[in-house]
């Protein structure tokens, strides 16, 4: 019964994509396919199925999968799971470099549009909900460099009076933003202050009509099953070396990178300095994990028009759509 269920499912998920690629067609616009969620919901595998099928490929929608030697720690698609269907923006930039929301919503706009041109079905697929938004909803990011001056008065600020004093400054000036950004992401609400300073604008209201038009998946855990999840992959990381990965990126890099502040090597940086104990390390990984989680599925809970995946059955109507394939 739980068979044919699935079978019905999959082929109305199939039914709506080919009439959603139809109407996109005729409206002018590219039909991208993005599977958008929390981490540890799933996204990898729903994206690879579903690129066998489309004839599609993969474009990564994780500010931390950009970076390489980054591997265990950002759940990278495998060597495997990336033969099985063509990534982009997957190891782009090594650790000390940045890659600023604006250049990766270029280098992604760009890909997509060539996937399209050359016939494939471009299909996104991540948990950072800004560069999802970027794309999809067609940000249009300032081109004017950071300022530093102002970012250091902003930080000033912030050490002075509190991170929560910075986000209400942000409130005032940009209530949507204050409203997807944690008043603890001192980075992110920095760098929405500082385009209201440039541009005299919210960071919200700055969008165009968008060249894409947008077919959102995701996959639905109950909260405490997805914080399971969340926890059974931290301890296969670490059986898989995460710990040993993150000895080497600390050789070659400096601990106060941007990207060696990503969860797990953040915590596991503290031990290897001999500041916590490892049993806090990972403990607190696991926290600020499934902290992230929340976060994220308060962004992506303003996308409205969304297929979900029931988690409970993930394995089984992946199956499913995988008798589909020609």
């Amino acid at each position: 019964m739980l068979s044919t269920t699935l079978k019905i499912q999959a082929q109305d998920l199939l039914k709506q994509i080919k009439e959603f690629q139809e109407n996109s067609a005729q409206a002018g616009l590219i039909p991208l396919i993005s599977i958008i969620g929390p981490t540890a919901s799933g996204k990898t595998a729903v994206a690879i199925v579903l690129a066998k099928l489309l004839n599609g490929e993969v474009i990564s929608a994780d500010s931390r999968q950009i970076y390489r030697q980054m591997n265990i720690g950002t759940a990278k698609a495998t060597p495997a799971e990336q033969a099985a269907a063509k990534h982009h923006l997957i190891d782009i930039a090594d650790p000390d470099q940045t890659i600023s929301l604006s250049a990766y919503q270029k280098q992604a706009t760009t890909i997509i549009k060539k996937i399209h041109t050359d016939r494939y079905q471009p299909i996104l697929a991540g948990g950072t909900g800004l560069y999802v938004s970027a794309v999809t909803e067609n940000y249009q990011l300032p081109e004017s460099k950071p300022d530093p001056e102002l970012r250091a008065e902003l930080e000033n600020f912030a050490a002075t009076y509190g991170a929560e004093a910075l986000h209400q400054e942000l409130l005032a000036q940009d209530p949507e933003s204050a409203a997807r950004i944690h008043p603890n992401n001192l980075r992110y609400v920095i760098r929405a202050l500082e385009i209201v300073s440039q541009t005299n604008r919210p960071k919200s209201d700055q969008r165009a009509p968008s060249e894409f038009a947008s077919f959102f998946i995701t996959v639905e855990w109950p909260r405490d099953q997805l914080y399971q999840r969340i926890n059974q992959r931290i301890d296969q990381q670490m059986e898989e070396g995460l710990l040993e990965e993150t000895r080497l990126l600390l050789g070659k890099y400096p601990a106060d990178l941007p990207s060696l502040s990503s969860l797990g090597y953040q915590e596991l940086g503290q031990y290897i300095r001999g500041e916590i104990p490892m049993e806090k390390a990972l403990e607190d990984f696991k926290q600020n994990t499934r902290n992230f989680a929340k976060r994220q599925l308060t962004w992506f809970r303003k996308y409205r028009h969304v297929y979900s995946i029931d988690g409970a059955t993930l394995s089984d109507f992946i199956a499913e759509l995988n008798k589909f394939k020609s």
